[in-house]
């Protein structure tokens, strides 16, 4: 079979190509998307080649092999229908698999999650949710207190959405008033970066924050977020900033508060985390989050796989409004008579 894959060319640039699939094998299935999300995080790094070209791809998906070299393949957040084998139990079922941007692919069985309770849509915005949680348990094993969460995208709201619906304190900042106005719509405290000190004070009895999660994907973010945290506070730095460099302010503040920089990432289970949590339960506790958290408002906008090139310009652009975006795939003809 023949199928249409978004290829990564250039900085700045992607590229629709006729790739081959071979027919699924035993245990195996075929699927058809009907939407893949785009990450604004990690995707539009990619996108503006700010990632180290050697590096690996992803190697706890086995689908994302290679390395960041033009060209290669890249997303992980495909949900389609699956059309082969019609023996499989999974056979006409609405399912999410981690896999790039694609019209056909063939995954093993266990490596999908069966989402028959979302609608495909929303469902592109799972691995989101999944990384919110992640965050979420993160900081509940740093201690209790106010939790400051910077950049209020879809991952940043996610995640404050999720620190309030576990009862934490929290507030929001991001430096855009529409990114702002739409995380108060979801009943998220946020301020702007100016008015953060004050009121990371008020809340904490004058401490500072036990934690900030930091979540722009800017590096200057980072060095603002030390000045909120309290005596032995944590920054936890949710953002992958690629070839982008920090600068931060390390002297005797830093030093005599015994502050903690630590990053936080959604592929593995951290140590700390390993006796009680397994990727496996992670994922499952995040499928039953996505009807608690406002994951449907945060699907803002779509473009049909064809215009690929007009949903990273849109993202890399920073149109307003855009908080999550996904790529639509027509359903005109079943695998089986595709050539």
């Amino acid at each position: 079979m023949k199928t249409r894959a978004l290829f990564f060319v250039a900085a700045g640039r992607v590229e629709l190509r006729w790739i081959d699939v071979a027919d699924p094998g035993q245990g195996e299935i075929l699927v058809r998307s009907i939407y893949s999300g785009i990450s604004s995080g990690t995707e539009m790094l990619v996108y503006r080649g700010l990632v180290e070209a050697e590096l690996a791809l992803d190697e706890r998906i086995d689908t994302l092999g290679g390395t960041f070299r033009y060209p290669f393949q890249y997303g992980y957040s495909c949900v389609g229908v699956v059309e082969q084998p019609r023996e499989s139990p999974l056979y006409d079922s609405l399912v999410f698999a981690f896999h790039p941007h694609q019209e056909l692919f063939v995954k093993p069985e266990t490596d999908v999650l069966v989402i028959s309770d979302f609608s495909p849509r929303v469902a592109t915005l799972f691995p989101l949710v999944e990384t919110a949680l992640q965050i979420y348990l993160e900081v509940e094993q740093i201690g209790s207190g106010p939790t400051v969460v910077i950049g209020l995208g879809a991952l940043g709201t996610l995640t404050a959405a999720l620190m309030k619906l576990r009862g934490r304190s929290v507030i929001g900042i991001d430096i855009s008033a529409w990114r702002a106005e739409a995380a108060r719509a979801l009943g998220i405290d946020v301020v702007g970066p100016e008015a953060a000190p004050d009121a990371v004070r008020r809340q904490s009895g004058g401490k500072g924050a036990a934690v900030v999660v930091e979540a722009s994907g800017n590096p200057e973010a980072l060095a603002s977020a030390l000045d909120l945290l309290c005596h032995e506070g944590t920054a936890l730095v949710a953002s992958w900033y690629g070839l982008k460099s920090a600068s931060l302010p390390l002297g005797g503040a830093f030093h005599r508060r015994r502050l903690t920089i630590r990053s936080t990432q959604v592929s593995t289970i951290p140590a700390q985390l390993a006796s009680k949590w397994t990727v496996r339960r992670r994922r499952e506790a995040a499928l039953e989050l996505i009807d608690q958290l406002p994951v449907e408002a945060l699907a803002t906008h779509e473009f049909p796989f064809t215009s690929a090139a007009s949903a990273y310009g849109a993202i890399d652009r920073g149109e307003k409004g855009l908080l999550h975006a996904a790529l639509s795939y027509e359903r005109t003809t079943k695998a089986s008579t595709h050539v």
